[in-house]
């Protein structure tokens, strides 16, 4: 049997080498010399990855080029169009540009060891597939759980900020501000913070309620956001019928997203007020409110709008060259985005105070106030602006439902689910099964929550999978130095250590910043899944399977 894909245990290895090195060595030794150890931290080997690669029929069409405006498709959407607003209103002020500046730092470090790693395993199983190789089963399985969280929730997010748009979109060509029914457009359940008004009125305790809307003059009640389920199953089924397709159509949508959102930027400075500016960091008002602390609240908050690079990784089996395109992609679109995102905050945060921003809709409605206070009725371009958001925010849901599926995939190959999850469409050659799995969830979350609680639960869970991909980068430096890699992280042998340990930090740094109700959130969520691996996933393990079938495996050989 050919090496790369025996299953015994010594196929660990890398290739070339006798042993794996560890960064823990005795330590690792002494875990992995127990029964429990080898099943629940063996680590799959490069080899074996690769191998797995070229037996799965996925169809290579995706171009650099492709891999790039995936890439600004997931990224320009969210961030831009629906967190800004929260994030300049409740945190950090005129300050938000610090704040983005604060979030693209962190992911241009993290992006470069998604960039490296991308390149060493193009796997579609992405931080799950980088994790596995590098830290062990069981971890791969969190991470994996995480992406599912990240991907899913922040589909739904996406997908409730694209209704908001809809409606605002309705609006403006109709001439009304009641032109949709309230109830079809608003989640049925908001989530209350200590201190937030319900109603018109404070509530003492953080809590679920029904969420409440007027429609008219009175309250009433929301059933479901339909326009986001709807637009979650027309993505849902696009993707379905073929990663080219889907590809295409998500590059015309990114050609039109950039095209307004320049037309922003450059429409928007002619109606700047100074004065807006000023205080740039407004007097802090509570524990994440203005100040410093909001500064870093924001960054937070419009972190989520920088995820979408890391999805690339996730087409990697449908790249024509992973090792050279996958890279370009990621640091690319991560590049051009964090240009884009400081250069709308700038604006956005000179058009009005900051107290008015309207957390909805920011970008269309709040230049379309500016000009209005300085008699220009700018109703047409807020239209043009508000069907930009639309097709954004269309191609940031088609990214990330694309991302979930495969990484479903890769952990159904491995044993962790169950193997109706990798199957593929005869026809289309997609991971259909997983995508309409993934697209009913999806809808469901979509319809039925709203987007504050949506977008935490996905920036917490995506911070957890960039530490682990950080961390990766340096185990694998250690286990594995001698690999070929399409990309190094820049800085020789100091820096290639250096920047995978700064983005490590930083993401711990962001995380003290969130909210401690997302932080129990992602870890209750974290939790259910190590329940699911203890029931089936280690039980129904390739890995496991393997270490069975082999009874004189040493330690050494990990």
């Amino acid at each position: 049997m050919d090496d790369k894909i025996n299953t015994s245990p010594v196929e660990y290895a890398p290739e070339g080498s006798r042993h794996r090195r560890h960064p823990f060595g005795p330590v690792h030794s002494a875990v992995m010399s127990t029964s429990i150890g080898r099943r629940f931290f063996g680590t799959k080997s490069i080899d074996r990855l690769h191998a797995q690669m070229d037996q799965v029929e996925y169809k290579r069409t995706l171009t650099g080029l492709d891999l790039t405006l995936l890439g600004i498709g997931a990224i320009i959407g969210a961030g831009i169009f629906v967190l800004t607003g929260t994030a300049a209103k409740d945190h950090a002020g005129p300050a938000l540009i610090i704040s983005f500046i604060i979030a693209g730092t962190l992911c241009g470090l993290a992006s470069m060891c998604y960039a490296e790693l991308a390149s060493m395993i193009p796997a579609s199983g992405s931080a799950y597939s980088f994790t596995y190789a590098a830290m062990g089963e069981f971890l791969a399985w969190i991470v994996g759980w995480d992406l599912m969280l990240e991907y899913l929730v922040g589909a739904a997010t996406v997908a409730v900020g694209w209704s908001s748009y809809l409606v605002k979109f309705i609006d403006d060509v109709t001439d009304s501000d009641t032109s949709v029914d309230a109830r079809l457009v608003n989640a049925p359940f908001v989530w209350l913070e200590s201190g937030a008004e319900y109603k018109g009125e404070k509530v003492d305790s953080a809590h679920f309620a029904r969420n409440a809307v007027k429609c008219g003059a009175e309250w009433c009640y929301p059933w479901i956001n339909l326009p986001a389920i709807a637009i979650v199953v027309a993505v849902t089924t696009l993707l379905v019928v073929g990663i080219k397709e889907s590809s295409r159509v998500n590059n015309l949508f990114v050609v039109v997203k950039v095209v307004i959102t320049l037309m922003f930027i450059f429409a928007g400075i002619k109606f700047i007020n100074p004065q807006n500016y000023s205080p740039f960091v407004p007097a802090q008002e509570g524990p994440k409110k203005y100040g410093v602390p909001g500064i870093f609240a924001g960054a937070v908050t419009v972190f989520f709008a920088y995820i979408g690079f890391d999805a690339v990784s996730t087409t990697a089996q449908e790249a024509k060259r992973p090792q050279r395109d996958l890279p370009i992609g990621i640091i690319g679109s991560l590049s051009i985005c964090t240009i884009l995102y400081i250069a709308v905050s700038a604006v956005m945060a000179g058009l009005r105070p900051y107290s008015l921003i309207d957390p909805k809709a920011p970008v269309s409605t709040n230049i379309f106030e500016a000009a209005k206070a300085q008699g220009v009725n700018l109703r047409w371009f807020t239209i043009i602006i508000s069907f930009g958001a639309l097709a954004g925010l269309t191609s940031v849901i088609l990214t990330m439902l694309l991302g979930q599926p495969r990484i479903f995939h890769a952990m159904a190959e491995d044993g962790l689910l169950p193997k109706t999850f990798s199957r593929l469409h005869p026809r289309f050659k997609t991971p259909y099964v997983t995508t309409i799995t993934t697209g009913v969830i999806c809808a469901l979350f979509a319809g039925l929550l709203p987007v504050d609680i949506l977008g935490n639960l996905t920036s917490v869970g995506t911070l957890l999978a960039f530490f682990f991909v950080s961390l990766s980068t340096i185990v694998l430096k250690i286990t594995d130095p001698d690999r070929p890699r399409g990309f190094s992280v820049p800085g020789g042998k100091i820096g290639g250590f250096v920047i995978p340990a700064l983005s490590a930090a930083s993401v711990i740094a962001l995380l003290t910043q969130t909210t401690p109700a997302s932080i129990a959130r992602v870890f209750i969520w974290m939790a259910i899944g190590a329940v699911i691996y203890v029931c089936y996933g280690y039980r129904h393990s390739e890995l496991r399977k393997s270490y069975a079938n082999d009874e004189k495996y040493s330690t050494e050989t990990l």
